[in-house]
């Protein structure tokens, strides 16, 4: 099995730049705010935690290919990392402090790119997780001070605890029944948001999570995590990995009776 270390050590490099770079912004009181097509936020911090990241890899691996939620992509290869400078603006622009740099190194294959790497920092909750393919996952304060990540055990829904982002977007995918069906038959559902349910599913916190729509930068990072503590990471149709514009992840147990509820339309 490849050996990933030297991608996993730099992957924590480029998240220490971020979070210094993201750190030095986050409540400014002059933040710059600006609304792209979508609708969404972006902040002065996103655009410089991108470029900074951007440049780092240009020197440390100028033949690999570059996809980051605001500058697009850059290059071609087998291998590409994938960056979401702040995953979970609007919460970083009201002084929220859930959000996370998601950096995720991806490889060519059989079924097209596979994270092989992947690292969630969330420098102002001072947590941090990564994974690397074979390898297992973790959380600490750096490689040589971490512990390992397992999901849960949990086996019956009416046991499990449920998080998600917000209900608006399953309603606007005609999901919101299943989506109600199933919060009625768990022990708990909490709304974290962003990235911090997928961290959750992979210490065993909370047992299940979903979201109707994401993008590829959303899903890299955090699918390899979970996987690599034992858990499942699809879409919302069983698809294995981020490619399907949604997500579900789990303890691994639940996951097929969660895809029952979540894609009652497929």
């Amino acid at each position: 099995m490849p050996d990933y270390r030297d991608d996993l050590r730099l992957a924590h490099v480029l998240a220490d730049a971020a979070d210094a770079a993201t750190m030095d912004r986050f409540k400014a009181l002059d933040l710059k705010v600006e609304t792209k097509p979508d609708m969404t936020p972006v902040s002065e911090a996103d655009k410089a935690a991108e470029e900074l990241i951007r440049g780092h890899l240009g020197r440390a691996r100028p033949r690999d290919a570059i996809l980051g939620e605001e500058y697009g992509v850059e290059g071609t290869g087998p291998r590409r990392w994938v960056i979401d400078p702040i995953d979970g603006t609007k919460n970083y622009v009201r002084g929220v402090p859930v959000w996370a740099t998601l950096i995720a190194l991806m490889e060519a294959g059989e079924g097209g790119y596979q994270p092989v790497v992947g690292v969630v920092s969330a420098p102002a909750l001072a947590r941090r997780w990564w994974a690397s393919k074979g390898h297992g996952a973790f959380t600490g304060r750096s490689l040589s001070s971490a512990s390992r990540l397992k999901v849960s055990q949990v086996s019956r829904m009416k046991d499990a605890s449920f998080a998600y982002s917000s209900l608006s977007g399953w309603e606007e995918r005609s999901l919101l029944d299943g989506f109600l069906d199933l919060s009625r038959e768990v022990w708990r559902t909490r709304a974290y948001g962003d990235f911090w349910p997928y961290m959750m599913v992979a210490e065993g916190s909370v047992d299940i999570c979903a979201e109707p729509e994401l993008s590829l930068w959303d899903m890299a990072a955090t699918a390899i995590v979970v996987t690599e503590a034992g858990g499942s990471f699809t879409g919302l149709d069983g698809r294995p990995g981020p490619h399907s514009g949604d997500a579900a992840a789990s303890n691994g147990i639940l996951h097929d009776e969660l895809l029952g509820y979540l894609n009652q339309r497929y």
